[in-house]
């Protein structure tokens, strides 16, 4: 199956520092996080609007590393986004 982002919402996790996201393989959801300082920093405002900014390459990230194995949540760090 194709693993698909058909639900925009994202958030920032203060604790770890991340913006969570999820993507759907079939009836399947997948949780993804994208370290902060991938995104330029660990402010909450910032990191939002560079996830924003990156949506397309950040799903084109995460689909990368999903097919290389399932499991129950990715970690996508700067390297993963270059």
């Amino acid at each position: 199956m194709t693993l698909d982002f058909p639900n925009p919402s994202r958030n920032f996790d203060d604790t770890r520092k991340v913006v969570r996201f999820v993507g759907h393989d079939g009836m399947f959801e997948v949780s993804f996080a994208v370290d902060a300082q991938a995104l330029g920093g660990a402010d909450e405002d910032r990191c939002l609007t560079a996830f924003d900014a990156r949506r397309e390459r950040i799903e084109a990230a995460a689909r990368k590393i999903y097919s290389r194995g399932r499991k129950s949540e990715y970690f996508l760090s700067a390297e993963n986004l270059r």
